[in-house]
This record gives C-alpha cells, sequence and structure tokens, in this order.
C-alpha cells in the first residue's frame, strides 16, 4: 500500500513543493492512471497510491504530521513530540540490531533506551511485550497509555445514478472486532476511486484509545447507458440520418433528469454534442459535462415508399462521404 511508499515520491514533487504544485501533478497522474483511461491491470493500485498521496499532502495537517512521523503518522498519538517520537524509533532500532529479531530465539543483553523501558537479559520469555509495543509509542501501552487505532480502508460501489445523487447506504465492515453494519452517507458527484473518510470509524484502539477512521474506496460500476470520464458523461445518441442532415431536437435521458439535445444539420455520427454541467455535480467546483456521441441509423427494412424516396434522394444528391474534403 502507499502508506509504505514516500507520498511525495508518488507524485513525483519535492518535500517543498507549493499546493498549487501538488495539485498539478496529482491531476496530471489521475489523468494518465484513472481505471477509465487506463486499462492496464496495475493503474488501479497506481491510482489508489496517487489518490492517497494526494489527500494527505493537499491537507496542511495531515502533511505535518507525515512530515514528521512518515509512514507511522496515522498510528502516533496525536500529543507525541516528534522527538519523542525520533528518539523511540531509535531506541527500537537499536535494540532490535543489538540482538537480532526481538520475537526469535538466543540470549544477549538488552539496553533500558528509551528511558522508562525495561528489558531482561537472556532468553527472548524475559521480553515484556506490552513494555516493547509502548516504548515504540513514547511508553504508551496498557500500563502507560491508551494506543490509538489503525485506519482501515473498504471498497464500496456504486451505480451511476447513486454517484450522481448521493444518498444512504447500509454497509458491512468486518475487522478483529467482528462484523459491523454502518448507515454511510455518499455526498453527491463523487468520482471512481474517491476516498471518503469516516471520522472514528475504523479499528478500536487499545487501553481505551481512540479509534482509527474508515476509508470508503468509491468504485463505480459499468452502466448500460452511461460512461464516465471523470465527472464527464456520455450517452449514445441514436439518431435517424434525416435528424443529422436536417437537425433536429431530441429528448434523452441523463442521471439528473430528461433533457433536450439540439442537433444541428449536417450531423454524423462520430459528432459529440455536449451539455454544460450536466455531468456528475462537484460540491467544490465546476459540475462535469454531458456528451451525446451521435450514431445514424437506417432502417433493417424499407417500406416501397421510403425505398423510392432513398432512391430518388440517391439519384439527385451529388454528395459522397468518400469524397476527401
Amino acid at each position: 500500500m502507499a502508506s509504505d511508499t514516500d507520498f511525495y515520491s508518488i507524485l513525483g514533487v519535492s518535500r517543498d513543493a507549493g499546493k498549487d504544485e501538488i495539485q498539478r501533478a496529482y491531476r496530471k497522474l489521475a489523468r494518465e492512471y484513472h481505471p477509465d483511461v487506463n486499462k492496464d491491470p496495475a493503474a488501479e493500485e497506481r491510482f489508489k497510491q496517487i489518490s492517497e498521496a494526494y489527500d494527505v499532502l493537499r491537507d496542511p495537517k495531515q502533511r505535518e504530521r507525515y512530515d514528521a512521523f512518515g509512514p507511522d503518522f496515522r498510528r502516533v498519538p496525536p500529543d507525541m513530540d516528534p522527538a519523542d517520537y525520533a528518539r523511540a524509533r531509535a531506541g527500537a532500532e537499536r535494540r532490535t540490531s543489538s540482538r537480532g529479531d526481538p520475537w526469535g530465539g538466543g540470549t544477549g543483553t538488552w539496553e533500558e533506551w528509551p528511558e522508562g523501558v525495561r528489558f531482561s537479559s537472556g532468553s527472548a520469555e524475559g521480553i515484556d511485550l506490552d513494555d516493547l509495543l509502548g516504548g515504540i509509542f513514547g511508553g504508551r501501552g496498557r500500563r502507560g497509555g491508551p494506543i490509538p487505532g489503525s485506519d482501515q480502508e473498504v471498497e464500496i460501489e456504486l451505480s451511476v445514478e447513486d454517484a450522481y445523487h448521493g444518498g444512504s447506504r447500509s454497509l458491512t465492515v468486518e475487522g478483529a472486532g467482528g462484523t459491523r453494519t454502518l448507515n454511510v452517507k455518499i455526498p453527491p458527484g463523487v468520482v471512481n476511486g474517491q476516498r471518503i473518510r469516516l471520522g472514528g470509524q475504523g479499528a478500536q484502539g487499545l487501553g481505551g484509545g481512540a479509534a482509527g477512521d474508515l476509508y470508503l474506496i468509491v468504485r463505480i460500476a459499468d452502466h448500460p447507458r452511461y460512461r464516465l470520464d471523470g465527472r464527464d458523461i456520455h450517452v449514445d445518441l441514436p439518431l435517424a440520418a434525416w435528424e443529422g442532415a436536417l437537425g433536429a431536437s431530441v429528448e434523452i435521458t441523463t442521471p439528473g433528469g430528461p433533457a433536450t439535445v439540439k442537433v444541428p444539420k449536417g450531423t454524423s455520427t462520430g459528432r459529440q454534442l455536449r451539455l454544460r454541467g450536466r455531468g456528475l455535480p462537484n460540491p467544490k467546483g465546476r459540475p462535469g459535462d454531458l456528451y451525446a456521441d451521435v450514431k445514424l441509423m437506417v432502417p433493417h427494412r424499407l417500406t416501397r415508399e421510403e425505398e423510392r424516396l432513398f432512391e430518388e434522394l440517391a439519384g439527385t444528391s451529388k454528395f459522397d462521404p468518400r469524397r476527401r474534403r
């Protein structure tokens, strides 16, 4: 997961990058690796990493904690000083390197580091696991204070209509404490791959520690009518040949309700007719657009009168669709 990788490296920016630079890097990478655009099997995991890195680095408070504590920033108690954390980490690494695997066999001498954490010499049976775990977090363990719970992630699949309108969903979450059912609120306009944070709904802490957060990873299911490109929605618009030639007003169905498309004269298959703002909503900015992708259709069977009229048109028209323009 991305928590084991440097977020700055994921976005390809320096550690002193400004907010605008981080946003530009995210948009460029998101367009490149979005699963709706990039069909490489590895693109989806890469997109998750990019989204997580951006969610953290765009938030000043989260970024400050990430800079101070690195990948452990979500697990470190909120009131812990970075200097104490660095000292505890160094002590844990020093103990491990002096003895080897603390869970394995063998003998050796353990030091008192950090202060207040004691280890016995001799076999591994003398290790006090409460003290060992507590020492990593500045003396916070079953004896020294609460340990916060870890964050969790769960995927939630939505239809295009659900993503457009939002609403409430019942969600089953499995964890160490068993299975829980949550009623969650989905905001209108969520996009594929978006992370929705539910504060305090993650794993439970130890010794009275605060629970972690639960992150919902949005997955929008394929739809028989609509295709998504970020917040833009595409829908096929079948037209009769004379509608494309003469122009027409055609009513179509959209996730937001009925809409009318004005078809200009001389419209051919492949033309995209845009309805501004009729794509997915955007709570923080401009909504997406809806694109009607034109497909000219002809009858499978013609009546005698239709056939006569088409023959008359063929005999009088000078139009050659194969002639280069």
